[in-house]
């Protein structure tokens, strides 16, 4: 493996492979991150990332969902 794969394997991301950003609130819908966020998550430090990942819950619950169909 080449040193850049391993220092990826290394870093804790919150990313779900659903990278989708709401227009409104500017966060993904996958993951509760910014764009800022995910751009520069390689380059936070530990401390910066588990900060941001303490926060992402409390996003993803505000996040507007999509209404459930109602089939009877």
């Amino acid at each position: 493996m080449s040193a850049a794969h391993n220092l990826m394997a290394e870093i804790d991301t919150p990313c779900t492979k659903v990278c989708v950003v709401d227009a409104s609130s500017a966060l993904c819908l996958g993951c509760g991150r910014t764009l800022a966020e995910i751009g520069g998550w390689i380059g936070l430090t530990p401390d910066q990332r588990r900060r941001i990942m303490a926060e992402l819950p409390a996003r993803m619950a505000a996040l507007p969902r999509p209404p459930r169909n109602n089939v009877t």
